[in-house]
């Protein structure tokens, strides 16, 4: 056991507990958008980062372990202006409008930004020119809503272990890509699961024949077939 101090407050806490992890234990919030329980913490989204004494560089919750004496704090004016910024950024470099997405009302991202106080966006809009693939079965991906959490590319491959899902290109132009960067419904090791529709924050992946404002992400799922697994529940 260690003992930490998260916003003034002491903690007796596991040495091989993540700051993420301790501050949710302990009741504290700190936002996520990449990081999913059930599967590796990833660091992408850059919005759990924290303020901790001895180093001028912001770290990642989800990614940071705990040391003996550590002082974290989780909600300065600082961390507070980098996460609006970082939502600001994710906003202007996709298409994401809300009122005809079909997760409208049900959208992590758009939570956030509420949460956040966001009710502008001070970039220029990159407006990319992105596709949408309706030619599987049971779902679709609108990349125009992506925003490279890779959860859907995570939870295929650690809990379906299909690996259907991988990251192409560097900078602006990266992109989630299925199989060879082939259209979803020729990417014959695709099994259906649905996991990573579940898994999406945002209303880049859903069910096909959702409407606006229709589509539920269920991320509670990843967590109890990850449990279920390691605890080996249908094994026994």
């Amino acid at each position: 056991m260690l003992t930490v101090t998260i916003n003034e407050q002491e903690l007796r806490v596991n040495e091989d507990a993540t700051v993420l992890e301790v501050a949710r234990d302990s009741g504290i919030d700190i936002p996520t958008m990449c990081f999913l329980e059930g599967i590796s913490a990833f660091g992408a989204c850059r919005l759990c980062m924290v303020e901790v004494a001895g180093t001028s560089k912001l770290l990642p919750a989800c990614a940071t372990k705990v040391a003996e004496g550590m002082e974290i704090h989780t909600d300065t004016e600082r961390l507070r202006s980098y996460r609006r910024m970082i939502l600001e950024l994710l906003f202007a470099e996709g298409n994401h409008v809300c009122a005809v997405c079909v997760t409208n009302g049900a959208c992590e991202l758009q939570d956030m930004a509420i949460d956040a106080g966001m009710d502008h966006v001070r970039y220029n809009y990159q407006y990319p020119e992105r596709g949408v693939d309706l030619s599987h079965d049971l779902l679709g991906i609108d990349h125009n809503r992506c925003i490279l959490c890779v959860r859907c590319v995570r939870t295929c491959d650690e809990l379906e272990g299909a690996h259907v899902w991988d990251v192409a290109g560097r900078g602006k132009d990266s992109r989630v890509i299925l199989g060879m960067d082939e259209a979803w419904g020729s990417v014959e090791t695709c099994t259906s699961c649905q996991k990573c529709a579940y898994a999406c924050p945002t209303g880049a992946i859903f069910f096909k024949g959702s409407s606006v404002s229709e589509m539920q992400h269920d991320p509670a799922k990843i967590r109890f077939l990850a449990n279920a697994r390691q605890n080996k529940e249908w094994l026994r």
